[in-house]
């Protein structure tokens, strides 16, 4: 089950674990995920990405004293 919401006649979200709204209408994802977790071949595209380097991972920025002052 994944958390969804509506609008409600406000404009405010409303979550729910529903696909449906009360009033009828389909429900939104409340946080679409970055991946699926019904991806079956996340691995292996992650393995390939990082074997041939073109997996971006976050680095820290580094900073100048220039930038600091």
């Amino acid at each position: 089950m994944y958390l969804m919401y509506y609008l409600d006649s406000n404009g405010k979200r409303v979550y729910t674990l529903s696909k449906f709204a009360p009033d009828g209408k389909m429900t939104q994802s409340a946080h679409p995920a970055r991946f699926s977790p019904e991806d079956r071949y996340s691995r292996e595209r992650i393995t390939t990405k990082r074997r041939f380097g073109l997996l971006v991972l976050k680095e820290p920025v580094a900073m100048s004293v220039a930038q600091l002052g």
